[in-house]
């Protein structure tokens, strides 16, 4: 992790991080789309660690538009239906790089893993690094580029790429539980896993290839609840409940 800045409380863990969240998070009250007061809420919160000096790129998921396993279990190629999932993200990816600037005027750039020229950016990874030296928000969209890999794993992918310090997931809930906390009243929240607890209590935070690539990259992961306002830069400061996946548990 980054060094904390002597003598603050306030200082940011990290350089540059990456916040993976899901399209449900989006959704907001609605079934189906966006929630306006989710979008503002978020641009806010990038906004407040964008002030901390920190680089920040985001990987947003497409469910709120799509989902390729949905579309693959109802008959359709899951080929064809992960593309189509891929194209949700880039979806929403423009939405959050709208709102974010036009609310709190820091530049962002799209840049999606299937070219699409005419509303934004290829990824290139060099670029990609460029932009964030340079202090815009790059959210980085569709993916992979390729079927059979989610979100979750494109995150860490590009989250290795582009030297990330942490992977920020923003959930429904504010950590890692040992059960469904809302079916669940027993329930523990972890404070700290190994990414390999993870994976043999099968916790299912993110994908199992998406722990494994962190874990080669040593990338931590804090999982935080993406619904409380302000607790991404509440979790980029080490603050506030979340809980930290790492090489070794405590």
């Amino acid at each position: 992790m980054g060094e904390r800045e002597a003598g603050s409380a306030t200082a940011p863990h990290f350089r540059r991080v990456l916040l993976k969240m899901s399209g449900e998070a989006l959704l907001g009250e609605r079934e189906y789309g966006h929630d306006r007061n989710v979008l503002r809420r978020l641009a806010a919160d990038v906004a407040s660690v964008h002030a901390l000096g920190v680089q920040i790129c985001m990987v947003i998921g497409g469910g709120n538009i799509v989902r390729g396993s949905t579309l693959a279990a109802a008959g359709v190629e899951r080929a064809t239906a992960d593309y189509m999932g891929m194209l949700g993200t880039v979806i929403n990816a423009l939405a959050v790089q709208s709102v974010i600037e036009q609310q709190t005027g820091i530049p962002t750039r799209v840049m999606s893993a299937i070219p699409m020229s005419a509303v934004c950016e290829p990824y290139i990874r060099r670029r990609a690094v460029r932009h964030l030296e340079k202090g815009r928000v790059v959210i980085f969209a569709a993916g992979t580029g390729n079927p059979f890999f989610t979100t979750d794993t494109a995150a860490a992918l590009r989250a290795a790429e582009t030297g990330c310090d942490c992977i920020l997931k923003g959930t429904q809930v504010d950590g890692v539980y040992s059960a469904d906390p809302k079916r669940d009243p027993t329930a523990r929240r972890f404070e700290r896993l190994s990414y390999l607890e993870v994976l043999a209590q099968d916790l299912k935070v993110m994908d199992a290839s998406a722990i494994a690539l962190a874990r080669e990259s040593r990338i931590p992961i804090i999982v935080f609840s993406v619904h409380a306002p302000g607790a991404f830069a509440r979790a980029v400061r080490g603050e506030g409940p979340h809980t930290i996946i790492m090489e070794e548990a405590a």
